[in-house]
This record gives C-alpha cells, structure tokens and sequence, in this order.
C-alpha cells in the first residue's frame, strides 16, 4: 500500500513537470505543486482522527477524493477548490468533537500548538 501511495505522487509529480515543459504555465505548475503539497499536509495532520476509526475513514476518502480534484484540474483545466480542501473538513469536525465531548488523552490544543 505505501508503495502504490508513493508512486502516485512520483507519477503525478513527473506528470506537471512533463505538463509545465509542454505548455510553459507557470500559474499551473504553481497550482498544481501547492495543491499537491496541500492535500499531503491535510492527509498527514489528519492522521490525528485515528483516534476515531469512521472519522478516520472518511478523512482518508476525502484525501483520495482531493486527489482526484487535482488530477480532474491537470486533465481539465478547471481547479475545483473545494474539492482539494474537503479533507479539513474532517480535521474540523475532529477538533469539534474534541471540544464538546473532550479527549481521554491531552488537551487537544496543547498536540496542536
């Protein structure tokens, strides 16, 4: 498994260097490296859900799901946002939780800041 996460992102690496040789955008190459460093930031904090195993879960799918807003940018041309982003909302709900009903492990501000 780790090995098929590396090698997508070597392969969608090499594919916006390749895209950025051909076309020379470098608003897209930018784009593109951002969104990518973004959802791999979202997808390594939310390894802080594990704690709730459905949230986790869906934390996971909204990564893959990112993922896919970012290949449907380099294939279509159109950044769909709020697909790229939808991985906070789990780490949202998470800190919220922690909030309402409390964490059996540290105050969760104090992991966080």
């Amino acid at each position: 498994m780790k090995v098929l996460v590396v090698s997508l992102i070597v392969i969608t690496v090499v594919w916006i260097l390749f895209r950025y040789k051909r076309q020379r955008d470098i608003k897209a190459l930018l784009l593109s490296f951002g969104s990518v460093v973004a959802i791999l930031t979202l997808g390594i904090i939310g390894s802080v859900t594990r704690t709730i195993l459905p949230l986790y879960l869906a934390h996971m799918t909204l990564v893959l799901f990112a993922w896919c807003g970012l290949l449907y940018y380099m294939v279509r041309g159109r950044y769909v946002w709020w697909a790229i982003l939808s991985p906070l909302v789990t780490i949202v709900l998470f800190i919220l939780l922690s909030l309402l009903e409390g964490s059996r492990y540290e105050n969760i501000w104090g992991s966080l800041f």
